[in-house]
């Protein structure tokens, strides 16, 4: 009843929405008389807030077709990699750059989000690199029939595109970076393949604002997953698709549900930017509501988890703290952390963290006690908040050149 409720609203707001942007091209039109008086413009632009606000939002593409390198521009080819019912590993090529530079291995979040959340930090990291990712797919477009997808099923994954980029890399020893939630999957992995002396076992892993112990400076999240037993989850968040998608019968954490949770975190902040929005737009700035529309376009976009990924991240990441202590299982396997020796750890997290609080990342290099401690490093962005260690002006200038440099400094 859950999903079915919704689609009916969103079918209402839809409409709502094209009413309230059709409205505001007529009132802004310069043919109407209206136009050119104070209370069209402001009844234009709110309508024009309106219906950005509560539009709906598909997957979003990459788009990024060049990288400048030097003061000089290079055209980027995307391609699929590796296709997966539950997720494809995506390839950016830069033109013109040669085969000796490193590969790089970025796990995207599964949390509601779609991989292009990720284009700053891709588009950043193609100045130094060529660029693999993971694109995650909405579980209500996977039909019932590939199975189901759990956190184990996600570490298998990355194994498997760790060992694809390797293979393509003439040799020389991949790198990984894992942005928020996965973490700990790549965490996982990373011991996973040490333990095996994989060559597909990566140089460094980057992790960045990870929740590795949330018992470390706990956040909102983290309380609000440890108040409620894990029925209460599934009882309460978990919903069945709607027989309208391929997925149809798929049970899923829905990713309008988390959208719904972020943005309660920080409404009045959500406020005041579509506030700002109205101003820009009321005052002739659309370079300024259109940066703001281009933030909100992306971030609106969700995607649904399946049920048992969800619930299985929940009770072993968020309430039992099995990866810190030691307890995690893969598979039956038990995931020895202390077996990672051969991959230098980077650990970065932000000033302002609302999400992951700061010492939940570093302390992966607590759990790590065979690591030299010259392969180990972390870096606190001042000022930054969860999303500006990985994207905006933070990201390009002050984060990404610590990446590059450890990346460098650790390469074969």
């Amino acid at each position: 009843m859950l999903y079915h409720a919704y689609e009916l609203q969103r079918s209402w707001m839809n409409s709502a929405s094209a009413l309230a942007s059709i409205s505001a091209g007529m009132l802004s039109n310069p043919a109407n008389p209206l136009s050119h008086f104070a209370m069209g413009p402001m009844a234009a632009s709110a309508l024009d807030v309106f219906a950005h606000a509560t539009a709906h939002y598909g997957k979003p593409a990459f788009g990024i077709t060049s990288v400048e390198i030097d003061g000089k521009s290079h055209a980027v080819t995307e391609s699929v990699a590796l296709k997966r019912p539950f997720g494809d590993l995506l390839k950016f090529t830069v033109d013109g750059t040669g085969d000796d530079r490193p590969r790089l291995l970025i796990v995207a979040p599964m949390s509601g989000h779609y991989a292009t959340l990720l284009r700053g930090t891709v588009e950043r990291m193609l100045e130094s690199a060529d660029v693999f990712i993971t694109d995650w797919a909405d579980a209500k477009m996977v039909p019932q029939s590939a199975g189901s997808f759990d956190l184990d099923e996600y570490i298998d994954y990355l194994i498997a595109f760790a060992e694809h980029v390797h293979a393509e890399a003439n040799g020389q020893r991949i790198h990984m970076m894992a942005v928020c939630q996965p973490s700990v999957p790549a965490f996982a992995a990373t011991a996973l393949l040490n333990l095996h002396k994989s060559p597909a076992t990566p140089a460094t892993l980057t992790m960045m604002g990870g929740p590795i112990d949330t018992r470390e400076c706990p956040t909102v999240v983290n309380n609000m997953a440890m108040q409620r037993p894990i029925e209460w989850f599934r009882q309460s968040v978990i919903a069945t698709v709607p027989m309208k998608y391929p997925g149809a019968g798929r049970r899923v954490y829905p990713g309008f549900m988390q959208l719904n949770a972020f943005m309660s975190m920080n409404l009045s902040s959500h406020m005041m930017s579509h506030y700002e929005m109205f101003k820009h737009l009321t005052a002739g700035d659309d370079a300024s509501a259109q940066a703001t529309k281009d933030f909100y376009d992306e971030y609106r976009s969700v995607c649904d988890m399946t049920a048992e990924f969800y619930l299985q991240t929940v009770e072993e990441v968020f309430q039992k703290h099995s990866i810190p202590k030691g307890e995690f299982r893969h598979k039956g396997e038990l995931v020895d952390i202390t077996q990672i020796t051969d991959t230098a750890l980077l650990a970065i997290e932000g000033e302002r963290d609302d999400i992951s609080g700061l010492g939940q990342t570093k302390a992966a290099l607590k759990l790590t006690p065979n690591l030299p401690e010259a392969k180990k490093r972390y870096y606190m962005a001042e000022g930054a908040g969860h999303y500006g260690i990985f994207n905006g002006s933070r990201w390009r200038t002050k984060v990404a050149p610590v990446v590059e440099e450890w990346i460098a400094a650790h390469a074969d």
